[in-house]
């Protein structure tokens, strides 16, 4: 696996036309041609925010990316060793909603106590526990975009919420799993990527 960070200066913001999630995502996959016809995703991305001088959008992904005509990237190889701590400090921005199960549609997950009994009801089949005392949930909201600047009334919505804390690695093979392919819906516009930080016991 390979973890890149993208910086795009206020210049570079302004000739990509960096404005919503759907932007971010253009500029993300614009990284990654496609290998054949199938369309499958091999990358995870995060977008970090920035500063007056930088945005910086953080890449997991299976392949280098090229090298963008704006911006700098940096790459490095993560090593297995990576994944073979027991405790790791993380974070990571989902997309959290339940089914409804007489028409299948999506539901958002609403306020902190929710969101932090879905995120922990969730993470055994991810291969971690987390401490409920330790966990916490920042920049609860939605995302707004169009695909189309003349499609108005199309309007693309996901709900959005960033969960912080330390995990305890519980099954190793789906630790993995999620680190290297990410977690829960929503993964192309910027969801899912696992952000970890091994923890000395």
């Amino acid at each position: 696996m390979i973890a890149s960070m993208l910086k795009l200066s206020r210049d570079d913001c302004r000739k990509l036309e960096l404005k919503d999630a759907y932007s971010v995502h253009r500029i993300v996959y614009s990284l990654f041609p496609k290998y054949d016809d199938s369309g499958t995703r091999d990358f995870l991305f995060a977008d970090k925010g920035g500063d007056f001088n930088y945005r910086k959008i953080l890449i997991l992904s299976h392949r280098k990316p090229l090298t963008p005509e704006n911006g700098q990237i940096e790459s490095k190889e993560i090593p297995e060793s990576f994944l073979d701590f027991d405790y790791y400090g993380f974070e990571i921005t989902l997309n959290p909603v339940t089914r409804n199960g007489i028409n299948q549609t999506t539901i958002p997950v609403m306020g902190e106590e929710n969101l932090k009994k879905w995120f922990i009801n969730k993470t055994p089949a991810l291969g971690f526990a987390v401490e409920a005392e330790h966990l916490q949930i920042c920049r609860m909201g939605v995302v707004n975009f169009n695909k189309n600047k003349e499609e108005k009334k199309f309007l693309h919505t996901h709900n959005t919420a960033t969960f912080i804390g330390r995990l305890r690695v519980t099954d190793r093979s789906l630790f993995t799993k999620s680190f290297k392919e990410g977690i829960g819906r929503a993964k192309g516009f910027g969801f899912g990527l696992l952000q970890i930080i091994p923890i000395q016991q």
